[in-house]
């Protein structure tokens, strides 16, 4: 018998409900209300696939050369993507978490961010999963437990589908003005308003979509929330919503997903790509400071 690649799975249920957390990148692999999966499933013998579900800290996407330069200070990180020479999704993206506290439907899990090449801070990170009566709700914690000021960005990579509906059935629909142009090494050169390509304002079939692109000057609902939405046929939504401090939903579409002839992931993210150099929405931490955000996943009928 082999090992999970994905670590230990903390398994939360309710009465409608249930939810896989994997150990590594504490990534959303399951959630289920009543009969129908809202996270795609995956093969339980491959590690966690095109980041399905995992924490991106202390940045999200990527930033270019690995190399940044804040406050008069430039650092080199680890090229963890190699295709295109950046430093990709975080520090923590193949990092066991461990278990802080759990109840049967909530479970808190924690990882640090020890200071090490290319990023000499020190962070302590949590995040709480919690079903509710028809999804899922999650806070992050970041604290700086370090000396110095720290630069914090923070996404999350879930990927989205209602399991009973083909998800190139699924309209997408993401309240959204601007969007990134990207290069070739899929790093921002311009925010522009939505062309007729990018532009998810009315939903879209996710079957007619090629994306892999940033969104900004994303509506705020009534209560405060951004949101990316999944449309199905018989009137039926996957809402992924985020609070405060988040600015940025990133669309992505593949055939690449192991098991799925397409998948479509809605990314929450605080800061667009490269932000380690931009300076955009960067967070910076005093010592002792605690950042907390919140979003989540929820099913209307």
């Amino acid at each position: 018998m082999t090992a999970d690649p994905t670590g230990h799975r903390f398994v939360l249920r309710s009465a409608n409900a249930s939810a896989e957390i994997a150990q590594v990148g504490a990534a959303l692999r399951a959630l289920r209300i009543g009969d129908v999966d809202l996270v795609p499933r995956y093969p339980d013998d491959i590690a966690t696939p095109a980041a399905s579900g995992v924490v991106l800290v202390p940045w999200p996407n990527r930033i270019r050369d690995g190399r940044w330069t804040q406050h008069g200070e430039t650092y080199q990180l680890a090229i963890s993507e190699p295709k295109f020479g950046n430093a990709s999704h975080g520090l923590l993206r193949f990092a066991p978490y461990r278990e802080i506290a759990a109840q049967p439907d909530a479970v808190t899990l924690g990882a640090e961010v020890f200071p090490q090449t290319g990023y000499p801070f020190h962070l302590d990170t949590r995040v709480t999963y919690a079903l509710t009566d028809d999804g899922l709700d999650v806070v992050h914690t970041i604290t700086n437990v370090g000396a110095d000021a720290a630069p914090v960005a923070l996404g999350i990579h879930p990927y989205l589908s209602l399991s009973d509906v083909a998800t190139a059935d699924l309209r997408l629909q993401v309240d959204a003005a601007a969007w990134f142009r990207l290069d070739e090494r899929k790093l921002p050169v311009a925010e522009e308003p939505v062309d007729p390509a990018h532009d998810l304002r009315e939903p879209r079939g996710v079957g007619d979509l090629d994306l892999d692109a940033a969104y900004t000057l994303v509506r705020r609902g009534a209560d405060g929330r951004i949101r990316g939405l999944l449309h199905a046929p018989d009137g039926r939504r996957v809402e992924l919503w985020a609070g405060a401090d988040f600015e940025y939903l990133q669309v992505f579409t593949t055939d690449r997903y192991p098991g799925h002839d397409l998948a479509v992931a809605i990314e929450p993210m605080t800061a667009p790509a490269d932000a380690f150099n931009s300076g955009r929405d960067l967070r910076w931490l005093d010592p002792g400071e605690t950042w907390e955000l919140e979003w989540g996943v929820a099913l209307h009928a």
